[in-house]
């Protein structure tokens, strides 16, 4: 485990791009404003544009402005937010740079810890220039934003870089649904409740449904999105993780080495999917024009401006294959243009196994537990009740949801976003949301696979109306095995 010690010094990557602007900013000056950064921690701005600590200050000062919900703003705390903020431009690729961004920073004995949001393909320049000027010793630590490679082969490089000078211990791979409340809450619902336990499994559970939906289209990250896609993009890590979450066995204590121990078995424990298997497990699509928002949207196609075959959703059947989850389908889901805006698992729970009620007329449906990570958070369960009446012409059962709300259970608490999390946990040393290499590469082992089935095959996304669920071979994925996708 990392050494569990609070910095001093916090060095941002990448500090004028969208993500410090929406994210990394705004979470610093909501840990800030609760006092929960660490006194006299200095935060040093880097990029390539030229920019002076003043003008620095004033591009943060609109961020706040921007992002920061107004109930949230307070002159006194953004005055003394700003005081911690500086900047150094720097051109990654120059190593002459990297000595006036270490004076910048100044002396790392009380600790650093590191940002990093760049290209890939700077990764290398980066660390040698980190390691030139001093600035990757035994008292700095790193954070690293996704994409993180683009199959095995690209992220072994990657890791193998950053390991020149980053043993595992200092180096902090970020996946920020990790940092979502709703998804700590799943290990919360799993291991601080008795009665789940025993049916968590093959014997007492049906099948399991992820659903990560967008309705948007490309927005301002075409670039990437086209060399990426949806498998890349969302299954590779988002929902691979959430996948090990419902899936882990019962970590021994809450801490990075437990947890990341049981969640690297499930990834190891994933049924690779062969060539000939990928036409049947897979379905790729591609969106059309459609309706979104109510509002009419050009296909991917004419948003790009030129052809391509990437993928912008994707469905799979997956397998765990291990005692537990044995012959249990995880079907995954995920694309863009879609009807809503949602993160969810659905777990649907094997029917009882004689119904006493048939005789009278009375139909059961299988229990489900809905866990909602956004828009809304809630943990649903769906259980079966008798509707009221004198049962004279027969019993009459009803699906009814039991509902926690953790907007509405929690509202005196303030929900932080995941980046406010990650910062704090990359700044005080705490690994346990962060994704360890092994984890990472045995998820990518998993998704090459998939990818060399499609091309094996020739497989081009199918095209699905804008604002519909996809391609109808989404549907027959799931329908041929009995089961129907949970939709709204």
């Amino acid at each position: 485990m990392a050494n569990r010690t609070p910095v001093g010094k916090l060095l941002l990557f990448g500090a004028t791009g969208d993500l410090a602007q929406r994210m990394l900013l705004p979470s610093l000056y909501g840990l800030h404003a609760d006092g929960l950064l660490p006194e006299g921690l200095t935060i040093t701005g880097t990029a390539r544009s030229e920019n002076s600590d003043e003008s620095y200050r004033k591009f943060a000062k609109d961020a706040l402005e921007k992002f920061v919900p107004k109930d949230r703003m307070d002159a006194k705390a953004i005055k003394s937010f700003l005081e911690r903020v500086q900047y150094q431009a720097l051109d990654a690729t120059d190593m002459a740079h990297y000595k006036d961004l270490s004076a910048k920073v100044g002396d790392v004995a009380g600790g650093l810890a590191i940002f990093l949001s760049t290209a890939p393909s700077l990764f290398e320049a980066v660390i040698r220039g980190l390691e030139s000027a001093g600035l990757a010793g035994e008292t700095v630590r790193i954070g690293l934003e996704k994409p993180l490679g683009y199959d095995l082969e690209s992220s072994r490089e990657i890791n193998d870089t950053v390991a020149t000078a980053f043993p595992e211990e200092r180096t902090f791979r970020i996946d920020h649904y990790l940092g979502k409340e709703t998804v700590q809450n799943i290990l919360a619902l799993r291991f601080g409740n008795s009665f789940f336990e025993p049916i968590w499994n093959a014997r007492g559970i049906d099948n399991v449904q992820i659903t990560i939906s967008e309705t948007v289209g490309l927005e301002e990250r075409a670039a990437y999105y086209d060399g990426a896609g949806a498998l890349r993009d969302m299954v590779a890590n988002h929902m691979l993780q959430l996948l090990a979450l419902i899936a882990m066995e019962p970590p021994a204590r809450f801490d990075g080495n437990a947890i990341r121990d049981e969640k690297a078995k499930v990834f190891r424990s994933l049924r690779l999917i062969e060539p000939q298997d990928a036409p049947r497990d897979t379905v790729t699509g591609q969106y059309g024009a459609g309706a979104s928002g109510g509002e009419i949207v050009k296909g991917y196609i004419d948003e790009l401006t030129k052809p391509s075959t990437t993928e912008t959703f994707v469905a799979i059947k997956a397998h765990v294959d291990n005692w537990r989850w044995q012959g249990v389908p995880f079907y995954l889901r995920t694309g863009k243009r879609m009807p809503t805006r949602r993160s969810e698992i659905a777990i649907q729970f094997k029917p009882v196994p004689h119904s006493m009620f048939s005789n009278r007329g009375g139909l059961l449906q299988p229990n489900v537990l809905v866990i909602r990570l956004q828009p809304e958070e809630y943990v649903q369960l769906l259980v079966m009740a008798k509707e009221p009446g004198l049962d004279r012409d027969g019993i009459r059962l009803r699906e009814v949801p039991l509902n926690l709300s953790l907007d509405a259970e929690f509202a005196g608490s303030r929900r932080r976003i995941a980046y406010e999390r990650l910062l704090l946990d990359l700044i005080e040393g705490d690994q346990t949301l962060f994704v360890r290499r092994d984890e990472v590469e045995a998820q990518w082992t998993w998704i090459d696979a998939i990818r060399a089935g499609w091309v094996a095959n020739d497989m081009k996304p199918k095209s699905y109306a804008s604002g519909s669920w996809g391609p109808s071979a989404a549907i027959a994925l799931t329908e041929r095995d009995g089961v129907t996708w949970l939709d709204e």
